[in-house]
């Protein structure tokens, strides 16, 4: 299994309001550890989730704000926010059920059930499949059992409405409030949707969405001869410029680890936060650095400068 990750962490269980709006009011104090939601009228927040790994690839935890470096626009900014206490999330789990995943399907579903049956008691997800069209399992649950059986009944279609299920999914997290992630997996190109991947990206750029990528080699018979499939690319992309993790995966057999990985990456996730000094409502670009040997960080490669509200789609 290859991995196409570059950072990993340990996120604040506080600042779960971060994920409401680009922007927000910043805390009275900027003190390591404190306890988030106690944002107050003043300046305006950036906030950033980060995954940190070592040379191994393993997650690396207890890091401290000082091992931190953030750029914003190749400027270096003081952090006044650092938290690496477990967050709840809100996630939507999305697979790609077309007909090229007939054999596929039930190991799909079992990689996605480890990731549903370790989900917090604080956690709120829902799953969905996508083909000719695109569904969900209802409302955000807390419920495994509930999860795990909405797996099983997801179906079989045509073809591949990639970047409408990512666009679907943006809609079903648009009133949530806090820590709010995708998780897609698909084994080839986009074939019907209506929306770009352009605008999919865009908004999840805008509403600080993270969107985590599997992308899966399979092989199916198309029905003149035997075909491998190859993954979307633009999905690799949108997890890299959102913060998410991508995988490319040539076996089945790695589902379960890869599902596994991704749940554990979200549970242990830094939160950083700075001021931002220019508020131009222009696409500012992030890079985030550590500065101990050997170690990575991945996060989210922008944020919208707006001075007022949210520039998302409204909710």
């Amino acid at each position: 299994m290859r991995f196409h990750l570059s950072v990993f962490g340990v996120a604040g269980l506080a600042l779960a309001v971060f994920a409401t709006a680009p922007l927000l009011s910043a805390p009275s104090s900027g003190s390591a550890g404190q306890q988030a939601g106690i944002f107050r009228s003043g300046a305006k927040i950036v906030p950033i989730y980060a995954t940190v790994t070592d040379s191994l690839g393993s997650l690396v935890p207890n890091l401290a704000r000082e091992d931190f470096e953030v750029l914003d626009n190749t400027i270096r900014q003081d952090l006044i926010v650092f938290e690496n206490q477990m967050q709840p999330i809100t996630a939507v789990v999305m697979i790609d059920s077309s007909g090229s995943m007939t054999n596929s399907l039930k190991l799909v579903k079992s990689g996605a059930e480890e990731f549903v049956v370790r989900l917090l008691p604080q956690d709120k997800a829902q799953v969905g499949a996508f083909n000719d069209k695109v569904q969900f399992s209802g409302s955000f649950t807390a419920d495994r059992d509930e999860l795990v059986a909405a797996l099983k009944e997801l179906d079989y279609g045509n073809s591949t409405r990639l970047y409408d299920a990512i666009d679907q999914s943006l809609d079903k997290l648009a009133a949530v409030e806090g820590r709010r992630v995708i998780v897609v997996l698909t084994d080839g190109d986009d074939t019907n949707s209506k929306a770009g991947q352009g605008d999919v990206l865009g908004r999840a750029q805008q509403d600080e969405v993270m969107i985590y990528g599997i992308g899966l080699e399979s092989d199916y018979f198309n029905g003149v001869r035997q075909v491998r499939t190859s993954p979307d690319r633009v999905l690799r992309k949108i997890a890299d410029e959102t913060g998410g993790g991508y995988y490319l995966l040539r076996a089945t057999a790695d589902l379960n680890t890869t599902f596994t990985r991704i749940a554990q990456e979200l549970h242990s996730q830094y939160v950083l936060g700075f001021t931002p000094t220019v508020l131009d409502g222009k696409i500012h670009k992030l890079v985030v650095n550590v500065k101990r040997p050997g170690m990575k960080a991945r996060a989210r490669k922008s944020y919208v400068a707006a001075s007022d509200a949210p520039v998302g789609k409204p909710k």
